[in-house]
């Protein structure tokens, strides 16, 4: 996410104007306010998590296991679903086992493979925290009204959909 923590003054972006002529400053300032909000939120997400010993990237394999009938996943499609590398999934997954909040299931015709299954503790820690995360992203989300969210969250939708763009 986005470190930088001080946006640009309008001394700054006239300098940069000056350099760069043909920048689209105010798609230029809005990208970057994106960008820093983002930042903050996800911020906030994790100290909201950290209150309660964990880290976002575990946070959310606990809630994909959630959604799972039987409460298992393999690291591959944990990883998919949220968008991660299987490396990084891996010390997720690692991370959630030494706190007892997951468990490997072994496949039984080839040792190599594993899957992941939620445990009582893990469930426990859903449950404990899933009330606190649902009840602060309503007081935050209540902070705009609906037709003001639903055009955040379309135009943020738009941005991602397009975001090819930024990395050709």
């Amino acid at each position: 996410m986005l470190l930088l923590k001080k946006l640009a003054n309008s001394e700054t972006v006239n300098k940069f104007q000056e350099s760069y002529p043909d920048a689209d400053i105010a798609s230029l300032s809005d990208f970057m306010q994106i960008m820093r909000s983002a930042s903050d939120l996800s911020e906030s997400l994790n100290k909201l998590l950290d209150e309660h010993a964990l880290l976002q990237g575990r946070w959310w394999v606990l809630v994909l296991l959630t959604r799972q009938d039987d409460l298992t996943s393999c690291p591959s499609s944990l990883a998919e679903d949220a968008g991660v590398t299987k490396a990084t999934m891996t010390g997720f997954i690692s991370g959630l086992e030494r706190d007892g909040y997951i468990t490997r299931i072994i496949d039984p015709m080839d040792r190599r493979k594993y899957c992941i299954q939620l445990t009582q503790a893990g469930a426990n820690k859903v449950k404990q925290v899933m009330p606190i995360f649902y009840t602060r992203v309503k007081s935050l989300m209540s902070t705009i009204d609906v037709k003001q969210r639903q055009e955040v969250v379309e135009g943020i939708r738009i941005l991602s959909n397009n975001q090819h763009l930024l990395k050709s």
